[in-house]
């Protein structure tokens, strides 16, 4: 009996987490616990159980990934996701972004920014920006904290600068998206 991780791609809300679960109960594969972006199964995966997983995942829009550089990109950007969406403790969110990241995965940032680049076509920063700027248009929608807030809660140093960003990633004023809706709002997985 050998632990192991299986990384998923897309996996990037709390409601992701639980089909995943809710496929591995139901296809009977014992798990230790299910995170952003990892399954940690108790034994790894015979050949039927790792047929059907892929199935299922696949129905759902989630892919495992195979390759140590897919897993490596998936994992920054599950990193990126929560330091984004401001859902890590405030000890943490006080590192620098670069250092954070490297912490965890155990590699230089030139290097883990080299090859985000290389991959995704787009720095690590940006879709940072990228994902903040989601954030503050599902903030924006639900219509209950003012601009200063938002611009609060997603760590911006000023109004001015959560509006110019805003008005960069989308061509519009976080006021006018406001009045148009959800109708402009990404799902996280294609930002």
């Amino acid at each position: 009996m050998k632990p192991t991780t299986v990384l998923i791609k897309n996996m990037v809300c709390h409601r992701c987490v639980m089909a995943v679960e809710n496929i591995l109960q139901t296809e009977s594969i014992p798990f230790h616990k299910v995170i952003f972006g990892e399954i940690h199964l108790c034994d790894e995966l015979s050949n039927d159980q790792k047929s059907r997983l892929l199935y299922h995942l696949d129905k759902i829009g989630f892919e495992m990934i195979d390759n140590q550089t897919s897993g490596l990109i998936e994992k920054i950007k599950q990193l990126v996701i929560k330091r984004a969406r401001n859902e890590m403790d405030s000890e943490t969110n006080k590192i620098k972004l670069s250092i954070y990241i490297s912490d965890i995965v155990h590699h230089e940032y030139t290097y883990l920014s080299s090859l985000f680049s290389s991959v995704e076509g787009r720095t690590i920063e940006n879709y940072f920006i990228e994902q903040r700027i989601e954030k503050a248009k599902e903030l924006l929608i639900y219509d209950q904290l003012t601009l200063s807030q938002i611009a609060f809660e997603l760590e911006y140093s000023s109004v001015a600068h959560l509006s110019t960003q805003f008005k960069k990633i989308t061509g519009l004023t976080p006021t006018y998206f406001k009045e148009i809706g959800a109708g402009k709002r990404k799902a996280l997985d294609t930002v």
